[in-house]
Parts: C-alpha cells; sequence; structure tokens
C-alpha cells in the first residue's frame, strides 16, 4: 500500500464516517505533507475497490466513508442537530422484507440513511 492511500486510510479508520472533504483535513492534520484533494479521492476510490473502506450518502452531500470491516448498518441521520447514528442492519430487516414481498424489489438496507429526529432533539 502507497504511504498516502495508509494515511487516507488512517484518517478513515480515526475519523469514523468522514467525508472526503473530511478525510483532506484529517489527513493534514496527521503531521505529515498535505495530500492534495484529487489524491484522497483516488485513495479512497482504491481502497473502496479492495474492499478496505465503504460509503454511504447520509443526505445529498459528499458520500460519508467508514471502514469495511465494520459491521454491516444502516445509519440514523438527525435532521435537527445532524448527529449520525448506526444501528444493526437487522433494524431494517421488516422493511426490507414489505418491499421485497410488495414490489419483488430486493432492497439493499447497509447502503441505506434514515432521516428523522434523535432522542435528545425528539424531547425538546
Amino acid at each position: 500500500m502507497t504511504p498516502q492511500r495508509q494515511r487516507v486510510l488512517d484518517a478513515v479508520a480515526r475519523l469514523g464516517h468522514a467525508t472526503p472533504e473530511d478525510v483532506v483535513a484529517g489527513v493534514a492534520g496527521d503531521g505529515g505533507q498535505a495530500l492534495a484533494p484529487s489524491t484522497v479521492y483516488r485513495a479512497l476510490e482504491a481502497l473502496e475497490s479492495l474492499g478496505i473502506v465503504g460509503h454511504t450518502h447520509l443526505d445529498h452531500r459528499a458520500p460519508s466513508y467508514h471502514l469495511a470491516d465494520h459491521a454491516d448498518h444502516i445509519h440514523l441521520v438527525c435532521r435537527t442537530c445532524g448527529t449520525v447514528q448506526e444501528c444493526p442492519k437487522e433494524y431494517a430487516e421488516g422493511f426490507a422484507g414489505n418491499v421485497l414481498a410488495g414490489s419483488g424489489f430486493v432492497a439493499d438496507v447497509t447502503h441505506m440513511a434514515i432521516h428523522g429526529e434523535c432522542s435528545t432533539c425528539a424531547t425538546r
């Protein structure tokens, strides 16, 4: 693995769910030489094609990257405060089953974000 890809991978591991811009900033803050955003994007694409990182779209912005060995999960995005929580993909199995029964479509719930309000914002 190239040193640049390793630094990008380390930043993804350190940051958790991170946009490419977050990863650029994370790499810049690791004490090494700054990497061009295009280098970070290419490294993320390469790491994803190797199955080392994965991504999901939490909203209409840039994708969010995380380590691929992280257990399959779905994302809960609070539309009020912006926090992102993870929950097991099994929580969405009923939904996926209903989609399959109703339309014949096989849903991949591991690449999914559900928007709503977190418990803190919902009680305000």
